[in-house]
Formats: structure tokens, C-alpha cells, sequence
């Protein structure tokens, strides 16, 4: 018999199509809050799924009591599933590392943009029949810096761009093997900050770190909502020390509408747009199905998250 999948996570392209005709799927990839691992489990179990592909959900606990074959989790790491447990039951975690660098790098980029230029001020203006160009003057980016913390995958796609653009780049991470600067320096010199490092860093710029850098500068963290203070971000835009702000990610993925950055002009906020995009669903799909398929043939994968997991 087939093995059975229980897939949450949206799939995509030709990996997928011929995954379906090695299993038997239960797909459901409609947008839902995660599941917690006692509600996880109990999906599993009613569908007798083996295999699971997620995004989200918590993979810990309940779950990882059940004789899962594989975890497919649709991210870059697979921080929502307990791997150290994981690997004690002999259970291979895939994930997809860069899926989605490209699509955040670009989105970074139009924030950056959005910001300097005051493209969602400027539409609003539009929109209300009371535009003028001559209060929006702005600098241009060629010329000037930008400073990168964190050069992973997303850092790396933003780099490039950053230099096609002209600007000079500057880099802050401790396991990068090139461009490396001190946080101090970067700080100091940035026009321009943007925050690519994992959640796991913890909190990377706070009180001090605002202050550090340069009158006028723009703080961009489409990331995560932890790397950052988010109250001393207020304080740094209210006090007219940094010009200007972007956020793609939150706290619980949601903003009050009363928050104080909801009022400024100078700060645009997205709701976690950065990896939305159909090729970063092709890309996971790929390499978790991919990944599957050689499991499922006896051979080791290749994006696996638990390495050591008995087989």
C-alpha cells in the first residue's frame, strides 16, 4: 500500500505531481491558525497519515509519538518541530533552506524603496486629490550604504541588489566569510539597516543600537519581529533621529491599528509579504518532495534538519 500524507502546507509544480503518485495525500492547505501537537495528532491519526508536510504547525510532543515515516516542514529552518526529539524516535525532518530568498529580498528592496521615496504617502496624496511632489524630495540610494545584519540566504539575494541599485554594502554577521564589519561600524556608517538574521539570534537592535546609527537613517526588518525593540524603534522615529522605518513582520503576526507606527508617514507596514510568492511554493515543494522521494527510496536527504536521526 501507498503511504498516506497529511500535507498543510500549499504545494506546488511538476515535485508535486509526481509525489502524489508514489502516496496517497490528504491535502489541505487551506490558510488556518497552527495547529497545536495535541490537535496535529489527532488529524494524523483520523487520516492515518505517515508523512506529514507542514508549514506551522507545532511538531512536538503527541506527534512525534506517532510512527511518522518523515516531517516535511515548508520553511528555511524547521523551527516549529522538536527536533532533538525527532531525531531520538528516528524521524528525518526536511526543510527548504532559501525557499523563499529571493521573494523576501525583493520585497525588502520595494520597502526600501517605499520608505526613501514615500511611494505609500505619494498614493495616499494621489488618491485624495492633494499630491505635490515638491514635499517629497528625497535622496536617492545610489552612492549611498546600506548595511546588512545577518548574510544568509536572504542577505546574500538583498546584497546583489543593493549593489545593482549602487549602493555601497556593508555586512554584520558573525559566520559570514566575507564583508564582515563590526555592529558598531556598520551602524555607524549605514543610510540604510536591514535586518536578515535568524528569529534564533534573539533581539539584535535595541535602545542603544538605534541611537548608534546615523541621523536620518532607515531601519527595514523584514525578518523577525524579535530581532528588534520595538518600543525604542518608536522612540528613535518620534525623537527624528532615524527617518524613517519598515516592518514586514510582528509580534503574533498582527499590529494594533492604535500602535504609534500606524499614525507615521515615514514608516511602512506590510503583514508578512515577504515569502508570499508562488516560486518560493515552488521551491519548498521541490526540495521537500524531492527529499521524500529519496527517503522513501531507502537513500539519505539532502535538506535534512536532524542529520543525525537514526535511520
Amino acid at each position: 500500500m501507498k503511504p498516506r500524507a497529511l500535507v498543510l502546507a500549499p504545494m506546488r509544480g511538476q515535485e508535486w505531481n509526481r509525489l502524489r503518485e508514489l502516496i496517497d495525500v490528504h491535502y489541505d492547505p487551506a490558510d488556518h491558525r497552527p495547529h497545536q501537537a495535541a490537535e496535529l495528532a489527532r488529524q494524523l491519526a483520523d487520516t492515518g497519515a505517515r508523512i506529514l508536510i507542514t508549514e506551522s504547525d507545532e511538531v512536538a510532543g503527541p506527534v512525534l509519538e506517532l510512527p511518522l515515516l518523515v516531517v516535511g516542514c515548508a520553511r528555511s529552518e524547521a523551527g516549529n518541530v522538536d527536533l532533538p526529539v525527532a531525531t531520538a524516535k528516528g524521524i528525518p525532518v526536511v526543510c527548504a533552506p532559501g525557499r523563499d530568498a529571493d521573494a523576501v529580498a525583493e520585497l525588502t528592496l520595494a520597502l526600501i524603496l517605499a520608505v526613501t521615496r514615500r511611494v505609500a504617502v505619494g498614493d495616499r496624496e494621489v488618491r485624495r486629490g492633494m499630491a505635490s511632489y515638491r514635499r517629497h524630495r528625497a535622496w536617492e540610494l545610489a552612492g549611498r550604504t546600506v548595511g546588512l545584519i545577518g548574510y544568509g540566504a536572504v542577505g546574500r539575494a538583498v546584497a546583489w541588489r543593493m549593489k545593482g541599485l549602487g549602493m555601497r554594502v556593508m555586512v554584520h554577521d558573525p559566520e559570514a566569510a566575507e564583508n564582515r564589519y563590526g555592529l558598531d561600524v556598520l551602524l555607524a556608517q549605514a543610510d540604510v539597516v536591514s535586518v536578515h538574521a535568524s528569529a534564533s539570534a534573539g533581539r539584535l537592535v535595541g535602545a542603544m543600537e538605534f541611537a548608534a546609527m546615523k541621523p536620518g537613517a532607515i531601519f527595514v526588518n523584514t525578518a523577525d519581529a524579535a530581532l528588534h525593540d520595538m518600543n525604542a524603534l518608536v522612540g528613535a522615529l518620534r525623537a527624528g533621529h532615524l527617518g524613517g522605518a519598515a516592518l514586514d513582520r510582528f509580534a503574533g503576526e498582527w499590529l494594533d491599528p492604535a500602535h504609534p507606527l500606524a499614525d507615521m508617514d515615514n514608516v511602512v507596514l506590510t503583514p508578512h509579504l515577504g515569502s508570499g510568492t508562488y516560486d518560493t511554493e515552488i521551491n519548498h515543494t521541490r526540495m521537500i518532495c524531492e527529499d521524500i522521494v529519496r527517503i522513501l527510496g531507502g537513500e539519505r536527504p539532502l535538506h535534512c534538519a536532524n542529520p543525525d536521526f537514526q535511520e
